[in-house]
């Protein structure tokens, strides 16, 4: 477990202004799991004053903690067949790590749910490190729906919960009543699946592209300023695809290779 992360997790806001974001979170309270320090205000548990941080500031210091409540770690991922190009490892499986990523933050009596096309895992029973395994053992079948998917997190998923989405969203013109919907239901976090070339095509000359939803193939000419206007197109539609997000209430990162880094770069921890 990455314990920043766990820390952001815990600490983590929903902004206000937009759908379902009125609530603050995370809920403080008389927790075992250290949230912050602050000046001593009337009212405070004299019992959670810390005296050595008292001493340093030269006013009095209380400590503020988690309240002791599990959390349900919930996780869905674009299966459609986009999400399985890449250069030595498609999309998909590095939205797997990422997935494995986010259910090992879970703690003893956290839950997990896990979304799948055909059926959800959302067992209140299943808690801890069984669960979060459970749940990182399944896989999508290639070419799913992920509308269905995301139909399916909108019906089954706990209000309140954790919520990962990883995905390319090529289609999120269709799909954005439903991730407005999952924004306003959960605590969303999604993740951009970066273009594997992004960075630009190593190809060149004419050559013959095959769409990898429709499996079309078109013969084209690729030179530089065909390069150039790829790399400017990507950039382009990722920075539009992340401020959509955002404007939904989700918390956003792009996935490139490393989950950690990019649910980081989501929580804005440095």
């Amino acid at each position: 477990m990455n314990p920043r992360l766990r820390a952001a997790l815990l600490a983590r806001r929903r902004k206000r202004g937009v759908a379902g974001g009125e609530t603050p979170h995370p809920r403080r309270g008389d927790g075992y799991e250290f949230a912050e320090l602050r000046e001593y205000e009337a009212g405070d548990d004299p019992r959670r004053i810390d005296w050595a941080a008292t001493a340093r500031a030269g006013e009095v210091q209380t400590r503020v903690m988690f309240e002791d409540h599990a959390l349900v770690l919930a996780g869905a991922l674009d299966a459609s067949r986009s999400m399985f190009v890449g250069r030595d490892r498609s999309l998909y499986a590095i939205a797997h790590d990422a997935l494995e990523t986010w259910y090992a933050l879970g703690a003893a009596d956290d839950r997990c749910a896990r979304i799948l096309p055909d059926t959800a895992i959302a067992d209140a029973r299943r808690r801890g490190r069984s669960a979060a395994q459970l749940c990182s053992s399944l896989r999508d079948e290639e070419g799913s729906s992920f509308e269905r998917t995301l139909r399916i997190a909108c019906a089954a998923v706990p209000r309140d919960a954790l919520l990962l989405i990883v995905s390319d969203f090529y289609d999120l013109e269709a799909q954005a009543p439903l991730l407005r919907a999952l924004a306003v239901r959960c605590d969303c976090t999604a993740l951009l699946a970066r273009d594997p070339w992004a960075s630009g095509l190593p190809l060149g000359g004419f050559v013959r592209l095959r769409d990898a939803e429709s499996g079309s193939v078109r013969r084209v000419y690729i030179g530089k300023r065909e390069r150039a206007a790829f790399a400017a197109a990507v950039a382009e539609r990722e920075a539009r695809v992340l401020s959509s997000l955002a404007s939904m209430g989700m918390r956003c990162g792009v996935l490139e290779r490393d989950p950690e880094r990019a649910l980081l770069e989501a929580f804005g921890v440095a």
